[in-house]
């Protein structure tokens, strides 16, 4: 199998396979979404940024989870987008720098949600030490290893692929997943494989953190009606948010491994696509609607805008 190996500069990717009007179609309706998605989010973005008012720990980790979602969605979108109407083939370098977007956006996510947890643990179940604990030499400090580690960890898990030997130059994919690439290659990787395995335990602990944070939130608030009243204001939206990446998250990671051959391409595409695309919409519009100084924030943007206009 060696012998048959060669320098692989381009990859192939599957999962358009379809006639060009319904590329067209869904290229319209992706291209909607990814308007949604941008729009969305930076509407958070600026709202918390400009308004001094939502300066604070939960706010800073919102606004840094919008942006993620933007990071994560530019690392897809565009390139999905001109694969539709085009041929749907990667270069080397591109299918690596894909590959680190998708995959670093969706670990920093869980770094972000695990602190959001964290912070609302500490607002509820220590208030009295809220304040100076969560300082902004603090949160600065917890927001920057929040990107720093996932970046990191997904950087030394790309570069344990770089360079190697690979037999095969298909993915079975509509863009580049690590584990897709580490299968082509001629030979075991162990480097990747000791990697991997310690990202994806770094990352359950992550989730058990998470758990840890909300047992104890659930048992300080569910004893007072004022307490849990705060708890349902504060913490549905993250539970929801982190419900849906999980759920999503999780889907396509079981797809990916026991999906059967059997159903549609379409279907085996949204599956592909489903933690792209459901959350990075869903959470600004959760985060927006339920807690009331987004939502001030926003109209009271638009009412300027709208003023400013008038005149």
């Amino acid at each position: 199998m060696m012998e048959n190996a060669s320098v692989i500069t381009m990859f192939s990717l599957s999962g358009l396979n379809f006639p060009f009007v319904q590329r067209i179609t869904i290229f319209v309706l992706i291209l909607l979404c990814y308007l949604i998605i941008l729009l969305s989010n930076f509407t958070i973005i600026f709202v918390i940024v400009m308004d001094r008012k939502l300066h604070k720990p939960m706010y800073v980790f919102l606004c840094n989870l919008c942006i993620n979602a933007v990071y994560g969605s530019v690392g897809f979108y565009p390139k999905f987008l001109v694969d539709l109407l085009s041929s749907h083939v990667i270069s080397y370098a591109g299918c690596m720098l894909q590959g680190y977007v998708i995959h670093s956006s969706n670990c920093c996510d869980f770094s972000i949600l695990a602190l959001m947890a964290y912070d609302r643990y500490v607002a509820l179940c220590r208030p009295l030490v809220y304040q100076s604990f969560m300082s902004k030499q603090r949160v600065t400090l917890f927001v920057f290893f929040s990107w720093f580690i996932p970046l990191f960890c997904m950087l030394m898990n790309t570069a344990s692929v770089l360079g190697k030997k690979l037999c095969g130059s298909h993915i079975d994919r509509i863009y580049c997943v690590n584990l897709m690439v580490v299968n082509l290659a001629c030979s075991p990787l162990k480097a990747n494989n000791i990697i991997a395995s310690f990202n994806i335990g770094l990352y359950f602990l992550h989730f058990l953190f998470i758990c840890w944070s909300y047992v104890h939130l659930i048992k300080t608030c569910i004893s007072s009606t004022q307490m849990w009243k705060k708890f349902r204001h504060t913490c549905m939206p993250h539970i929801i948010c982190l419900i849906t990446y999980s759920t999503t998250l999780l889907l396509d990671l079981l797809y990916m491994r026991f999906g059967s051959a059997d159903l549609s391409q379409h279907f085996y595409n949204f599956m592909n696509i489903e933690f792209l695309l459901i959350p990075p919409i869903l959470n600004p519009l959760i985060y927006g609607l339920k807690l009331t100084q987004i939502r001030n924030g926003i109209l009271t943007f638009l009412h300027t805008k709208k003023k400013i206009h008038s005149f």
